[in-house]
């Protein structure tokens, strides 16, 4: 049985990729500082998959942690998802986000260098394109990240072709995430926000909830099909079994593969609401307010290549991503509380 480390395990994306890597017949060794997660999370993935999680609370800065962890479980790989993720936060605080995301990453590669242990999947995002020309958005789309966040992603990505061009035993898999929504369909874990949700998904699943007032739709005059913005929302669980693919395929290649992990389809704000009416079966209350300076109109991407190389492609749509989102929060009106 292989042993997966996943960093950043207990987090939103983590604790489903856990859930798929158990069912599939890994074992998933989780390091985690529990600053934007819960511990509660992986019970609850043990509870989903009748089976147990290795835990280590640690950070990924910690380079002796990791190194020990390496050699103590034998890894066989790594899934890196352990980093800041809110673009606001990262315009206030970049050195935190380059401390955070770029250092730790260094830090891992470097204790994964030391052990020998050379495969890695890691969770980049679509911020890498910054506001891209033509959709729907190839991987070889120009990438100009336009915030800290995005810049630290680029960062590591290019870390990890210096190091696969240094080295031909490291086998690399890149996954550029579009939006991740929807949760688990048991409705025990799903997406837990520390404070007021930075997402359309969990701002308006509060605001169902009437956790929060009402939601503000920023600006309704974009070239758009009804003038609000388009972005590709993909199910969480569709996005933990694109990592299983891309993990599966580091034992037949070398060197960096990258990969969209989306739909490939774009859905306005003002359909994700109509959609989660749906499924929470009552109004939800929104208002049109002025745009948010750097939002763009529309992006969404061409995920034709995970389909070809990895044979992976997203099977639930948007009522799927709504239903299970509102079942999470419906049954945890605290989150992991």
């Amino acid at each position: 049985m292989q042993r997966i480390l996943v960093t950043g395990g207990s987090g939103y994306i983590g604790s489903h990729i856990c859930v798929e890597l158990l069912t599939s017949g890994f074992q998933a060794v989780v390091v985690d500082n529990l600053s934007n997660s819960n511990r509660e999370a992986i019970r609850r993935v043990e509870t989903i998959a009748e089976q147990s999680v290795d835990f280590i609370q640690g950070d990924i800065l910690d380079e002796s942690l990791l190194r020990r962890v390496l050699e103590d479980y034998n890894i066989d790989a790594v899934v890196h998802l352990a980093g800041l993720k809110a673009v606001g936060e990262s315009v206030s605080h970049p050195l935190r986000y380059y401390d955070n995301n770029v250092a730790g990453s260094r830090s891992l590669l470097q204790a994964m260098d030391a052990v020998g242990l050379k495969k890695i999947v890691f969770s980049s995002s679509a911020t890498v394109y910054g506001n891209p020309s033509i959709n729907p958005v190839a991987e070889s789309a120009a990438l100009n990240p336009t915030n800290p966040y995005g810049r630290s992603k680029l960062f590591v990505e290019e870390m990890l072709a210096d190091l696969a061009s240094s080295d031909d035993d490291w086998h690399v898999a890149v996954l550029r995430y579009f939006n991740p929504v929807g949760a688990h369909h048991s409705g025990l874990i799903g997406e837990d926000p520390l404070d007021t949700p930075n997402n359309l998904m969990p701002y308006v699943s509060k605001v169902a909830a009437g956790k929060l007032e009402r939601l503000s739709v920023f600006g309704d005059d974009y070239s758009t099909r009804d003038g609000t913005g388009v972005r590709d929302y993909i199910h969480v669980v569709d996005l933990a079994k694109g990592h299983l693919a891309a993990l599966n395929s580091l034992s037949t290649g070398t060197g960096v593969d990258v990969y969209n992990l989306g739909t490939g389809t774009g859905y306005s704000v003002l359909e994700v609401i109509r959609e989660f009416v749906e499924a929470a079966g009552h109004d939800i209350p929104y208002g049109v307010v002025a745009r948010r300076p750097g939002d763009i109109a529309e992006c969404y991407a061409d995920p034709g290549k995970a389909e070809r190389e990895l044979g992976w492609r997203a099977q639930l749509g948007l009522a799927a991503m709504c239903e299970d989102a509102w079942r999470w929060q419906r049954n945890n009106p605290e989150g992991f509380q």
